[in-house]
């Protein structure tokens, strides 16, 4: 009996850990990346502002913790650091793995 319930509980927990990580492209939108980055990544406002799409995620996701910190300032990096304190630490790494899966 104990073998039934066992796999059904681990079931149960993947399940839970995998509805409570927010969406990707949900955040992208909410959170304006669209704006400067484009609907897919690929497509920005102005011509100096990365391609994003495609990129590695643990390189993505430095790059924005290091823009929130203050550690990376640049012209561009402005412009974001205005933004990154709505994004926390969880956010940004589903925004990097979200990211990383666009198509350039």
């Amino acid at each position: 009996m104990k073998l039934w319930i066992f796999p059904q509980v681990l079931l149960l927990a993947s399940i839970t850990v995998a509805a409570a990580e927010p969406d990707g492209a949900k955040l992208y939108a909410e959170k304006t990346c669209v704006a400067c980055h484009g609907p897919r990544g690929d497509k920005p406002l102005l011509p100096d502002y990365p391609k994003i799409a495609g990129q590695n995620a643990a390189y993505l996701e430095q790059q924005m913790k290091d823009i929130k910190s203050g550690a990376r300032k640049n012209a561009n990096s402005a412009a974001m650091q205005g933004i990154m304190h709505l994004v926390d630490e969880a956010e940004i790494a589903v925004l990097a793995r979200y990211v990383a899966t666009l198509k350039p």
